[in-house]
């Protein structure tokens, strides 16, 4: 088992860190994919099913706040262990967090049925929008179980670096839900068209079957893999759990972010027209576009930093963080690109209405700004998420995502309008990078720090 990793120890990291991000980038891109198609589909509905599904965007995405939550915490747990050796305590945070997740889907069960409808009705008064967002959300809520307990072994299976089969199989999820998304949606041979409500079942369709195929691999898999996933090993270990939850809860409350975010300025901005409301959700669904590549580097990075930190390679930690932040600034670059020339034939993907085009095309261009600089951040929040110190990312990401966002956006909304929101963006993603680059050049001697060359170039050459 030891020699199933050490590959993570021994291997030049520019080649590791391609070969760990590369499948995730590409399984990320299929995900975006998805949501994009996911969006274009319900779009042919009308602009009243495209606002319900954004306003039902907040409450699903809590779930895969808890799912990624936890799941990183798992990762970082069990990459941790694995470099320093420990591979009992490896084994433990696997089964245990498998556990946790257990007891989060059914805690989702109950959160869907009592706080859907009254949480959706705090945002819309139409009653034909409300009732297509209450049928969606209901579904995805209801019946997350295959969402999380996924995300959790897709986790698993990054800790030891088996990101090619994570790729194939959320990929798999991806093509059910693209496949069955027409056909649910509008109906086919017999099968009736179920409008919204069918964009949901597909998508926990999707989240079901890729749950399925982790088990069927690891199952295959099991003597050669390197933890094991056993109620041998289900035992209350506070120790872990606590290891668990200190980057996990973090992570989850970083990744909810955006329904706090999402909620406030659809409040401010309902206050001007529906219309960007509806610009806001289409937005989150295209900068997944482009932030969910990013995440399948900061996915490929997290086992390399976590297992080199636990084997006191500190060296590699430092090479890998710096290689992460050039590959993730090429596709911010694209980003900006793309949002500051191409906004009108982005957004006409959606069969936007021409008031929808035009503001649209607004936000992408102004938010867009912001993409490049958020490398920074982005980056850093993972880097500590890897290292287990859950509470520098999450300062991170509430500057990113909440604490200047929400009070400059409303602040810059009484001078200019919807574009004051907009411009709220890119200014809190240059504050959370400045503030990101100070805590990693202060933690641990700045020995994390990519910036620091120096004194360290030397010893960097031989560890590679």
């Amino acid at each position: 088992m030891e020699q199933n990793n050490d590959f993570m120890r021994m291997r030049p990291i520019s080649k590791l860190l391609m070969s760990m991000s590369i499948p995730m980038m590409l399984s990320m891109l299929i995900q975006s994919l998805y949501n994009i198609v996911d969006s274009i589909y319900v779009s042919r509905l009308g602009t009243q099913a495209l606002t319900a599904v954004s306003l039902a965007f907040p409450l699903q995405n809590i779930v895969l706040s808890v799912a990624v939550g936890v799941g990183v915490g798992i990762t970082s747990a069990v990459s941790i262990h694995l470099g320093a050796r420990r591979q009992e305590e490896a084994n433990r945070a696997a089964t245990i967090g498998m556990a946790l997740t257990v007891l989060h889907c059914i805690l989702f069960v109950v959160f869907g049925i009592f706080v859907t409808r009254p949480f959706l009705e705090l945002f819309t008064n139409d009653t034909v929008t409300l009732e297509m967002a209450c049928q969606y959300t209901y579904i995805v809520l209801c019946v997350s179980f295959g969402n999380l307990l996924q995300i959790a072994m897709e986790k698993i299976f990054q800790a030891v670096g088996a990101m090619k089969t994570t790729m194939v199989l959320l990929a798999t999820g991806c093509v059910i839900n693209i496949v069955l998304d027409p056909i649910l949606i509008f109906g086919f041979a017999g099968i009736p068209p179920m409008g919204v409500a069918g964009a949901a079942i597909a998508t926990v369709i999707g989240q079901i079957g890729a749950f399925f195929l982790y088990v069927v691999v690891y199952m295959k898999k099991r003597k050669a893999f390197p933890v094991t996933i056993h109620p041998t090993y289900l035992k209350m270990d506070w120790g872990i759990i606590k290891q668990i939850y200190s980057v996990g809860i973090p992570s989850t409350i970083m990744t909810a972010l955006p329904s706090v975010l999402i909620s406030a300025l659809n409040g401010f901005l309902a206050a001007f027209s529906d219309v960007y409301v509806a610009v806001l959700g289409v937005y989150f669904k295209l900068q997944t576009f482009i932030y969910l590549p990013a995440n399948g580097i900061v996915q490929g990075m997290r086992p390399v930093v976590g297992y080199n930190y636990g084997a006191g390679e500190y060296a590699r930690v430092r090479k890998a963080v710096r290689h992460s932040l050039l590959y993730t600034a090429a596709i911010m670059l694209i980003g900006t690109v793309a949002a500051l020339f191409i906004p009108g034939q982005i957004f006409a993907l959606f069969d936007a209405e021409p008031t929808l085009l035009e503001a649209g095309v607004e936000a992408l261009r102004i938010i867009g700004l912001g993409f490049l600089v958020s490398t920074i951040g982005v980056i850093h929040s993972g880097t500590f998420e890897a290292l287990g110190m859950g509470r520098e990312s999450l300062i991170i990401s509430l500057l990113r995502q909440f604490a200047i966002t929400i009070p400059l956006g409303f602040l810059l909304s009484r001078f200019w309008g919807p574009a004051g929101i907009w411009a709220s963006f890119p200014i809190s993603e240059l504050c959370a990078s400045i503030v990101a680059y100070i805590l990693l050049k202060r933690t641990h001697n700045g020995d994390f720090s990519p910036y620091s060359f120096g004194k360290n170039r030397k010893r960097e050459k031989i560890t590679e």
